[in-house]
C-alpha cells in the first residue's frame, strides 16, 4: 500500500479501480499542523489530467502496469491500430485521444511500447523523437527580417509541422513528439 506520501512524481497508483500516474506532488502545510499532498495526476487508461489533494490517512494500491512491445500498422478516421510485436494477430485499437498529438507523427511497422493493465492493453509510450522524411517542402524564401525565417511542411506520416528554411523535400529531420518541433535535420 503506498501512502499519500509516496506519491511522487512518476508514480503509479490505483484510484477508483483506475490506473493513475502522479505529473506532479506538492506538499502543504496548513492550518493546526496538518499536512495535504496537492497532485497533478494522469487517467493511464483515457489520458486525462487531474488536480487532486491528498490527506495523511489516505492509502493507495499500487498500480500492476505491465510493458510490451507493440507495433504500430496504420490509422483510420481517428483510430490507430496496433498489434503486439511477437504476434500479428493480437490486434488492438486506440482513438485519438488516448494515444495523443504525437500519433501523427508514427509510422507503419514502428515498434513502439505498450501499457498493459489487468491483461489489456490501455496505452503506448510514444518516442520523444522521431526521424522523419520530408515529402513536400516550398522553397524557402528569405525576406527582410531579423530572426531565422521557417516555413511548414509536410513529413510522411501526413504530419505538418514548421521547419527552418534551409529544409529541402528528402531530408531526413528529427522530430519531438512531445511538442510537434522541429528538432535537427539527420540526413539528406
Amino acid at each position: 500500500m503506498l501512502s499519500y506520501f509516496d506519491l511522487r512524481k512518476g508514480t503509479k497508483f490505483i484510484l477508483e479501480d483506475q490506473p493513475y500516474e502522479v505529473l506532479e506532488f506538492q506538499q502543504i502545510y496548513k492550518a493546526q499542523d496538518m499536512v495535504v499532498a496537492r497532485t497533478k495526476i494522469k487517467n493511464l487508461i483515457n489520458g486525462k489530467v487531474l488536480e487532486r489533494t491528498f490527506h495523511q490517512d489516505d492509502k493507495f494500491e499500487e498500480a500492476e502496469l505491465e510493458k510490451i512491445e507493440v507495433k504500430f500498422l496504420f490509422s483510420h478516421r481517428g483510430k490507430f491500430c496496433f498489434s503486439e510485436a511477437g504476434n500479428s494477430k493480437a490486434r488492438f485499437e486506440l482513438d485519438e485521444e488516448k494515444t495523443g498529438e504525437g500519433a501523427k507523427f508514427l509510422k507503419p511497422n514502428q515498434v513502439l511500447t505498450g501499457i498493459k493493465f489487468q491483461d489489456k492493453i490501455i496505452n503506448i509510450v510514444l518516442p520523444i523523437k522521431v526521424q522523419l522524411k520530408v515529402t513536400e517542402a516550398p522553397p524557402g524564401v528569405k525576406g527582410e527580417r531579423a530572426q531565422a525565417g521557417t516555413k511548414p511542411v509536410t513529413l510522411e506520416t501526413g504530419a505538418k509541422i514548421n521547419v527552418p528554411l534551409f529544409v529541402e523535400q528528402g531530408d531526413i529531420i528529427e522530430v519531438n513528439t512531445e511538442t510537434g518541433e522541429y528538432v535537427r535535420r539527420v540526413d539528406r
